[in-house]
C-alpha cells in the first residue's frame, strides 16, 4: 500500500492517526533518504501518543526514550551504526520486546534483528514538489497488517 503526502504537516498528521491504534510491542521500521520525513513522522506518532517532550532524531545517541505519553516511545536512529552487532551491544531487546512502541529510523540497516512482525514504511521524495512524499507501507505479520489497515482508512 502507498500513500502520498503533500506537506510535512500531512506526513505528521498521518502518523498521528496511526498512533491511536498502536499498542505495546508494536515495531515500525522507517527507511528513506536523509531529509525524507522519517523524523517528522516520528514526531507525529509522539503527538498522537500524547507525548509533550520535543522529539528530535537520536542520530548521535542512537536511542531516545519518551515516557510522558499513553505508551512509552523508543525512538532509534541506526544510521551511524556499522551493523547489527553495534545494536546488540546497546541491549536493543529490552526496547523491542518492552512495554512501548519502537520506531527505528534507517531500519533497513538492521533487518536481521527486527522481529518477524513489524511494519516497514519507505519514504520516497517525488519530483513534483519539494515537500511531496510517497510512503510505501509493508506489513510483515498479522499485527502489522492490522496497523496497515488503519492507514488504509485514513
Amino acid at each position: 500500500m502507498q500513500l502520498t503526502t503533500e506537506t510535512e504537516e500531512e506526513t505528521k498528521t498521518l502518523a498521528e492517526g496511526l498512533a491511536v491504534a498502536l499498542e505495546a510491542g508494536d515495531i515500525i521500521s522507517l527507511t528513506g533518504d536523509l531529509g525524507a520525513g522519517k523524523t517528522r513522522f516520528v514526531q507525529g506518532l509522539a503527538d498522537g501518543l500524547g507525548i509533550k517532550k520535543p522529539v528530535t532524531s537520536p542520530t548521535f545517541t542512537i536511542i531516545k526514550q519518551y515516557d510522558d505519553g499513553r505508551l512509552p516511545l523508543y525512538h532509534f536512529d541506526v544510521y551511524r551504526l556499522n551493523g547489527p552487532s553495534d545494536l546488540r551491544a546497546l541491549g536493543y531487546e529490552e526496547y523491542f520486546f518492552g512495554d512501548g512502541i519502537t520506531v527505528i529510523e534507517w531500519g533497513d540497516k538492521i533487518n536481521d534483528l527486527l522481529p518477524p512482525d513489524h511494519l516497514t514504511i519507505e519514504f520516497h521524495r517525488t519530483t513534483e514538489s519539494v515537500n511531496r512524499r510517497t510512503l510505501v507501507f509493508t506489513s510483515r505479520g498479522q499485527r502489522s497488517e492490522q496497523l496497515k489497515k488503519v492507514l488504509e482508512h485514513e
